[in-house]
């Protein structure tokens, strides 16, 4: 795969001097700090390193992600190179930000849940389902065995959306009134610190196989972890048969 967008980001770290960068490239067994969310009473996906890549099986329309992070972090930016393999009825790939137990802003491109292709933004609980559209337009299906990168940046009450460099919305005014609506039904009339202002970061499928690669997690909460391969290495694919669930 072309390293060249990951070398750019560490290159800009020392001007940044404040953002911490995640790295995950998969280039090891370990996958101790990721967590999988799935939807209520839904069967868990299927994750699995694969040749220094990530093979994830969502095998029905229910998504499942794969989530990294704390409750803590606040603005910053995920992106994710993904590769869909086999795509089976409605279907989407997704990217999501600010995750805190079970509530969450995610994008999706594909065409679940309106049988259309499109890109879709929402906030909401994940676990039941219920959820606030901020964003929906036309946009194609990604290209079966070929890399797109998706990025979703996520700074006070505003959010951009990103595939392939191409910017498919920017929202603040609109984020903003979900913010507030869930600061009133909450009784938190003018506190808007913590209703979706923080959280960790993930990635996942829904009616998918598809592969990832190459997380970047950038920003001033984020801690500074992983690096490039140094030369590449033959390995055996690994199974994570028990991930930690919410």
């Amino acid at each position: 795969m072309e390293l060249t967008r990951i070398v750019a980001v560490l290159l800009l770290l020392p001007l940044s001097g404040w953002a911490g960068t995640f790295i995950e490239t998969f280039n090891d067994d370990d996958l101790e700090d990721w967590q999988e969310l799935v939807q209520q009473n839904k069967k868990p996906g299927t994750w699995e390193v694969i040749n220094r890549e990530l093979h994830a099986v969502s095998a029905d329309g229910w998504p499942r992600l794969l989530t990294i992070g704390n409750k803590k972090w606040q603005d910053y930016t995920i992106e994710v190179d993904v590769k869909p393999l086999e795509k089976h009825r409605l279907a989407s790939i997704v990217i999501a930000a600010r995750i805190k137990g079970t509530w969450l802003v995610f994008c999706e491109v594909g065409d679940r849940p309106f049988g259309t292709p499109n890109a879709i933004c929402r906030t909401g609980d994940f676990h039941t389902n219920q959820s606030q559209l901020l964003y929906i337009g036309n946009h194609p299906l990604l290209k079966l065995n070929d890399w797109s990168t998706l990025k979703l940046s996520v700074k006070g009450e505003t959010f951009s959306f990103s595939i392939n460099d191409e910017q498919i919305t920017e929202t603040g005014g609109d984020f903003a009134l979900v913010l507030a609506g869930r600061a009133l039904f909450e009784g938190k009339v003018g506190r808007l610190d913590g209703l979706l202002l923080t959280g960790g970061a993930g990635f996942g499928v829904a009616n998918y196989n598809a592969n990832f690669d190459n997380v970047i997690i950038t920003g001033k909460d984020i801690p500074d972890k992983g690096k490039l391969p140094v030369a590449s290495k033959g390995k055996l694919a690994t199974t994570w048969g028990n991930l930690k669930q919410f």
